[in-house]
């Protein structure tokens, strides 16, 4: 029941719900059809609130390959940060402050809203127009947007589901 130790105060009963249900290890009439095994466990999530992710895996069992997808992802700690906890993002562009750019050490600020790539790690140096991209993707749980609940999961903005959310293959 690790689903219900994580639980706090608040958490709605179907979510509860959902959690106990998506965890399932049998395999399902799509794994057997398939060859795919049983999905494993889910990861930790990628946060510990303000909404992350956490993913399972499964192994294709055919010498062949498996059609549809070995990794699948859920939503977790979807509980508001303490205030003091800052903007996630911030706290990743704030994570290069120790490492040199050009020689030069810089205090880094988020760059949001990108339209072009609203998963990747855009910085800009405090006081300064210099805006460096620091990582090719955010975290996953990353919002991609400001006013946005839809979050960046393996470097792709997601719509944010109740539940499970499929990707493609990585």
């Amino acid at each position: 029941m690790e689903c219900c130790r994580r639980a706090t105060p608040g958490t709605p009963l179907l979510f509860l719900a959902f959690l106990l249900l998506s965890s399932r290890t049998a395999r399902s009439e799509e794994d057997r059809d398939g060859l795919w095994d049983a999905w494993g466990p889910w990861s930790e999530c990628s946060r510990t609130c303000g909404g992350g992710a956490s993913y399972s895996l499964r192994r294709c069992l055919s010498n062949k390959s498996c059609e549809g997808r070995n990794i699948r992802y859920r939503t977790c700690s979807n509980v508001d940060c303490p205030p003091e906890a800052g903007d996630f993002r911030a706290q990743q562009c704030s994570a290069h402050n120790d490492v040199k750019h050009h020689g030069q050490f810089y205090e880094w600020l988020p760059v949001s809203n990108d339209p072009d790539n609203p998963c990747s790690l855009k910085c800009q140096a405090k006081g300064t127009t210099l805006v460096v991209e620091l990582a090719p993707k955010v975290l996953d749980g990353t919002r991609c947007y400001t006013e946005s609940l839809d979050m960046c999961i393996s470097g792709l903005c997601q719509e944010l589901p109740v539940g499970v959310l499929d990707t493609e293959d990585r």
